[in-house]
């Protein structure tokens, strides 16, 4: 089979455990490249993150984040968008906060959250500290107070409940209530998003952008979220660190993220695929 898009997760994948872009990394993505390979970046994180990895990168494709709800290649218009409306989010949180939870609504410009425990409030906006760039996380004491004077827009909500038990109570009274949105359970935490929304939709969408058919991505991922992905791709991949039933669902298993299991797979893998061009004119493929 020959593959014409590489996607690949942040977290757990190509950045390793301290949260650094291995070098290994950039020459694997340069390698692919080479190939005539389109590389992409599928993430959960805000897009104003990917775009400065995409940068490191060097990748100037459509970018994949917010779960899937945000798709954009700058930082002035999305090519795709899907947010939960405000109405929802105000129901949503108001019923959250009868439970002990860390709740955080998010945007591609800025998160709002709680104060987390054991943390005096924060009534300024702080700078990411892992993105080094102007993406803002704003602490509140009750997210819902501030929603009834400001309107986000979020893409997504991130909630981790402090009590285990609380979290399937509440998932199945979510989904009862609230049609709009799909509720995602990942251990403690629950990620609600827009309903249809997903990693795997967000690389449907890039796919068709691109006119690439799913047969022709190969997907690397190492989280819960990267598993339906890893099952529909031509290809799938997990990294050696993800869970045992990520594993289960790929293809391939590489190496973990802090052994250049990135690196280690695509120069095994597509030293093996001639450049796109050369497979056209020899009419191995079609252009």
């Amino acid at each position: 089979m020959i593959y014409r898009l590489l996607a690949m997760n942040i977290d757990g994948t190509i950045l390793h455990d301290k949260q650094k872009l291995n070098k290994s990394v950039k020459e694997a993505v340069e390698y692919v490249q080479s190939r005539e390979v389109i590389v992409t970046l599928v993430t959960s994180r805000n897009f104003v993150f990917a775009k400065r990895i995409a940068k490191a990168l060097k990748l100037d494709s459509l970018l994949v984040t917010h779960h899937g709800a945000y798709i954009s290649q700058n930082n002035d218009e999305p090519s795709f968008v899907r947010r939960i409306n405000d109405e929802t989010v105000n129901d949503i949180v108001q019923f959250l906060e009868n439970y002990h939870t860390h709740i955080r609504i998010v945007n591609e410009k800025l998160s709002v959250s709680n104060v987390p425990p054991k943390q005096k409030r924060l009534s300024r906006t702080v700078i990411d500290p892992n993105s080094f760039s102007a993406y803002h996380h704003q602490f509140v004491n009750k997210v819902s107070d501030y929603l009834f004077s400001e309107q986000v827009h979020p893409t997504h909500i991130e909630v981790v409940f402090h009590n285990q038990a609380d979290v399937a109570e509440a998932k199945l009274a979510l989904q009862n209530m609230f049609y709009e949105v799909n509720i995602n359970q990942f251990g403690n935490q629950l990620i609600i998003l827009p309903r249809g929304i997903s990693k795997l939709t967000g690389l449907l969408y890039l796919c068709d952008q691109l006119k690439i058919s799913l047969k022709e991505t190969v997907v690397i991922g190492s989280g819960l979220d990267d598993k339906e992905m890893i099952e529909a791709a031509g290809l799938g991949v997990a990294m050696g660190n993800a869970p045992k039933s990520v594993k289960d669902a790929a293809d391939w298993v590489t190496r973990s993220n802090n052994e250049h299991g990135v690196a280690y797979m695509v120069k095994e893998h597509f030293r093996k695929q001639q450049p796109l061009s050369f497979l056209e004119k020899m009419n191995i493929i079609k252009k």
